[in-house]
């Protein structure tokens, strides 16, 4: 928000100089992101000490005017040239004795070309020779030029009325600046125009700063002055409102507070110099003088009005009254806004309408039928209103997702939160304005429908607490100086407590959205009060000092720890953690399944948002897969090989429960070649990834996390390719799924046309075997004896199972089991497959003799013959 300080001085007294303003402006989170500085040098800091620095950068490389040679000018006669029809000779008296001639093509000055002396002056910024102007005909933006004497057309120049863009104010540059001013002839232009602007960034919880007096409000606590307000004075016109408007709406919650107000017999022009002028420091165009008044009021207060032309209401209405309805549109309801844009409305979007249909869009937007028609308009209806910022920000929402964004600055104050108070504040305010600068007269009364009034928020505040949270002690007095600087409404309870009440600008002391949380609404209130103690008492000003709250029990997280472990272990196997929205659509998710192929995914209801942030997250995702996969497709634009993890979680509604499971999950993607290309053997042809890097990827984790020997099995899954998915077990509990993906789900997803490993599982499960502890065998000091076996055994026989009984069989002294050849051939017969084995024999306590090793051996072969029916193959 662009803060001219010309302005912002019409409500409080600035007492230090404006950059220690925005150091302490900053401080207190109101961030001052620049200072921008209008005809006059930056100036220097005061009073923050040697070692001080400022929040914010100072600009020393503007335009500064001059004081002796750019000043006032007064324009007493407008004569034609002698030789030349495109320009004018402006007779000005700038203060020195005598009138000078300043030879101008101005547009703007041809009206009074033989008008004679002027019987009033226009008031002008006068140049004179040597003065410093920004180039309007340069093509570099910003360029300066030095004003020197030369002829034009046959008149000599050495001086020069101005525009606002050579000036350095603005891109104008259609005519010379007319001003509304009555400094003499002569006085620095720096004494008039000069201005310096606070640019500054918002925070959204810093709604109640939309505004001039909401920034003053701020100054004055931090500098110790007072807010001198607007005088608001209730409209004493003869007509009754009542009789010419009714008002009806129709769901409170969205629309707490609606006030009208009637003014007859306005005249449209445009609007006093200076409004226009403050208007386009903060960078809003003038309009005409009734829409300039509702900005005007909306800037100086915050709360945005709205103007309509009543007698096209009148004309919509008939042979009723009319009557302003505001309502949720109806389906299928559309609406053209004032930029000219039809918009269809969602179902959710608050209107002003009337019998005959929609107005406008509710704080955000008003329609093109009834607006402010500048040749026709003598009666205005202005309208002030209080509006439910979350239904606010879901209409803009909407509107940015049909391609219509809207971008008002009523929008964005109304989404923060304006208080139902300062309708009727900013209401009476444009009304004084309307009928001082528009001729208008209003109506003796205003319409003011309030069926939901808010709530005083009264909160007591003990001093303990304040020391508590903030660390430093404060006494009772300086902590209801702070507040009562702030507004807020400080009495005594006793000699440790404050009773509070916020002030009827603010809506974010002890805020709550949720009926859940109301019962904490006081905690907040006091948690909301204490930040504003430390904002304006300084948040520099709190010493670094250790804690001395009691800290709560330190508990180890195990769940966290093992989390992290499976994390480090993945990282560390190459693979990259990503993390991708827990919100999605069921329709993205359904791509997880081939077309017209029934989905294996978890036949349960989606978890819904009523506020959703986007079309595409509007339920909480059953897998992370459909994420991840997204993801990868993106990338792989980029890189062709990827390894991919994401640890997160999944929402299944449960029946009888409110709340859904939110079982952890683990994801991985693997694509691209096997192994980078290596300089060291170019010829060397890349290997694409396939199940078997997964599947070591998974036995690599589960033998490090120390869990039960894995089990994998044969599985079907849509997702996955036939033929080339398994499920991982452990200690015979499913766990989740492995394999590659299915071609049909790859085009889906937009990925190329290369194998792609997919797995998810449940890590809950998968965590629920890991030890506290795990047993560590001493390095033998003995040698190891080796043994190979290969024995044939039926098709359908999984090498898993084969392991298992190796294993069973050899007992303690079996250290190592490694599967190094797979044969299937007429040799052994059809449906039959051989499986060679390398087995490792080792004791801690002897050295194992060739005889030993060949009985271990023998015992696992008779093992392999009764449990499998398995052949010896020599």
């Amino acid at each position: 928000m662009r803060v001219p300080l010309s302005w912002l001085k019409d409500y409080i007294d600035i007492t230090i100089p404006v950059e220690e303003l925005a150091h302490r402006l900053t401080l207190a989170g109101l961030e001052v992101a620049a200072i921008e500085y209008l005809g006059i040098p930056a100036g220097s800091v005061k009073g923050l000490g040697h070692d001080a620095h400022l929040a914010v950068p100072l600009s020393t490389d503007h335009l500064v005017w001059d004081r002796e040679k750019l000043v006032i000018g007064h324009i007493l006669e407008v004569k034609p040239h002698p030789d030349a029809d495109k320009l004018v000779l402006a007779m000005v008296d700038s203060g020195l004795d005598g009138v000078e001639t300043a030879v101008t093509g101005a547009p703007n000055l041809f009206p009074y070309v033989n008008s004679g002396p002027l019987p009033e002056p226009l008031v002008v910024a006068y140049a004179r020779e040597g003065a410093e102007l920004v180039d309007p005909y340069s093509d570099q933006p910003g360029a300066r030029m030095i004003l020197k004497p030369r002829k034009l057309r046959g008149i000599e120049n050495r001086t020069m009325v101005c525009s606002e863009k050579e000036l350095g104010l603005s891109e104008e540059h259609t005519g010379i600046m007319v001003l509304d001013s009555d400094a003499a002839p002569g006085t620095p232009l720096q004494d008039v125009l000069g201005d310096v602007i606070l640019d500054i960034d918002l925070t959204p919880n810093l709604a109640r700063c939309f505004s001039l007096l909401g920034v003053a409000r701020e100054v004055a606590a931090l500098t110790g002055q007072r807010v001198k307000y607007p005088e608001l004075v209730m409209p004493a016109g003869d007509e009754h409102i009542e009789e010419q408007v009714d008002i009806d709406i129709r769901d409170r919650s969205l629309n707490p507070r609606f006030m009208l107000a009637l003014i007859r017999g306005v005249t449209i022009r445009p609007s006093p110099l200076w409004m226009q002028r403050r208007l386009r420091l903060t960078g809003m165009r003038p309009i005409n003088n009734i829409v300039d008044i509702t900005n005007y009021v909306m800037l100086e207060t915050g709360q945005p009005l709205h103007a309509f032309d009543y007698d096209t209401l009148v004309r919509r209405a008939g042979d009723n009254m009319p009557t302003i309805i505001t309502r949720t549109a109806e389906l299928g309801e559309m609406l053209t806004t004032l930029d000219g844009i039809p918009r269809e409305l969602d179902p959710f979007t608050e209107l002003v309408a009337d019998t005959a249909g929609a107005l406008s869009i509710a704080g955000v937007m008003g329609g093109a039928e009834s607006e402010i028609d500048p040749t026709s308009t003598t009666t205005v209806l202005l309208e002030s209103a209080s509006w439910n910022f979350i239904n606010i920000r879901q209409t803009l929402q909407a509107q940015r997702e049909r391609g219509n964004e809207i971008n008002s600055e009523a929008g964005t104050r109304f989404s923060r939160g304006v208080h139902p108070a300062q309708a009727h504040v900013a209401l009476l305010r444009a009304v004084e304005l309307m009928e001082n600068i528009a001729g208008g007269r209003a109506a003796s009364s205003i319409k003011d429908a309030y069926p939901l009034p808010a709530r005083p928020v009264t909160v007591d505040l003990p001093m303990s607490e304040v020391e508590r949270i903030l660390g430093i002690p404060l006494g009772r007095d300086e902590v209801a100086g702070i507040l009562s600087s702030l507004e807020f409404a400080v009495e005594p309870v006793d000699d440790y407590t404050l009773r509070v009440t916020s002030p009827d600008h603010r809506l974010d002391i002890g805020f709550v959205n949720d009926p859940i949380h109301e019962n904490i609404a006081d905690v907040i209130a006091q948690a909301d009060l204490i930040e504003e103690i430390a904002r304006i008492y300084g948040y520099d000003r709190i010493p670094d000092t250790l804690i001395e709250d009691v800290l709560p029990p330190q508990r180890e997280n195990s769940g966290l720890e093992r989390e992290e472990a499976v994390r480090d272990l993945l990282v560390n196997a190459g693979l990259q953690e990503i993390i991708t929205y827990r919100l999605t659509t069921p329709e993205h998710e359904a791509l997880l399944t081939p077309h017209g192929a029934r989905s294996d995914w978890p036949d349960l209801p989606y978890i819904t948002l009523a506020n959703p942030i986007s079309q595409d997250k509007v339920a909480m995702r059953h897998t992370i897969l459909a994420g991840m996969l997204t993801t990868l497709a993106k990338n792989t634009r980029y890189c062709e090989r990827q390894a991919l993890f994401e640890v997160g979680k999944v929402y299944l509604p449960t029946k009888n429960n409110r709340l859904p499971d939110e079982p952890r999950h683990l994801a991985i993607a693997m694509t691209g070649i096997r192994i980078p290309p290596d300089w060291q053997d170019p010829d060397k042809k890349p290997v694409q990834m396939d199940f078997f890097d997964l599947k070591g990827i998974i036995e690599m984790l589960v033998a490090r996390l120390h869990l039960p020997e894995p089990r994998f099995e044969v599985a079907e899954h849509n997702t996955f390719f036939p033929g080339r998915t398994a499920s991982l077990l452990i200690a015979g509990e499913l766990v989740g799924t492995l394999g590659e993906l299915h071609p049909l789900v790859r085009e889906r997803f937009e990925l190329p046309d290369q194998p792609v490993m997919i797995a998810e599982f449940n890590l809950d499960k998968l965590l629920k075997g890991m030890p506290e502890a795990h047993h560590v065998r001493a390095v033998s000091s003995y040698p190891a004896a080796y043994q190979d076996i290969a024995v044939v055994v039926e098709e359908q026989v999984p090498a898993a199972e084969v392991e298992g009984v190796i294993q069973k069989a050899g007992g303690a002294l079996l250290r190592g089991v490694d599967l190094f050849d797979v044969y299937r051939g007429e040799q052994i017969g059809a449906n039959r497959k051989s499986l060679a084995y390398s087995l490792i024999f080792q004791a801690d306590d002897r050295t194992l003799r060739d005889q030993d090793a060949n009985k271990l051996r023998e015992k696992i072969v008779k093992a392999l013959r009764k449990e499998l029916n398995a052949e010896l193959r020599s």
